[in-house]
């Protein structure tokens, strides 16, 4: 069974940055896809970014190009998600997702963490 925990959420002022980190146990092959997405209160849950732990291909959400980055780390099982520039709108709960398709879409995910809270607030 594919787990996901994710860590490194808080409270930052804007402008500031933080690490988000998604580490995996159980992983199987045909889960290659790692995707990070975020859901605001009273808002529905939309993609962040997606990275491909094979080839290392990475696709960004237009809200957050530029400012976010993501990344892995093969040996440690872990994909991160630097934030950096960070603007209230930002706040969320952020969660990381395993999937087997490249893509920002909820659907193409099977597996979920548990989430992690993000406010950025001065």
């Amino acid at each position: 069974q594919l787990q996901l925990v994710e860590s490194g959420g808080g409270l930052v002022q804007p402008g500031g940055s933080l690490r988000l980190s998604c580490a995996a146990s159980g992983f199987t092959l045909d889960y290659a896809i790692i995707g990070w997405f975020r859901q605001a209160p009273g808002k529905e849950r939309v993609g962040v970014s997606w990275l491909s732990t094979r080839g290392g291909n990475t696709n960004y959400a237009d809200s957050v190009k530029g400012r976010f980055t993501i990344s892995r780390d093969n040996a440690k099982n872990t994909v991160y998600l630097q934030m950096n520039s960070l603007k209230p709108e930002d706040t969320a709960v952020y969660y990381c997702a395993a999937g087997r398709i490249g893509s920002l879409r909820l659907n193409s995910y099977d597996y979920w963490g548990q989430g992690t809270q993000v406010t950025v607030s001065s």
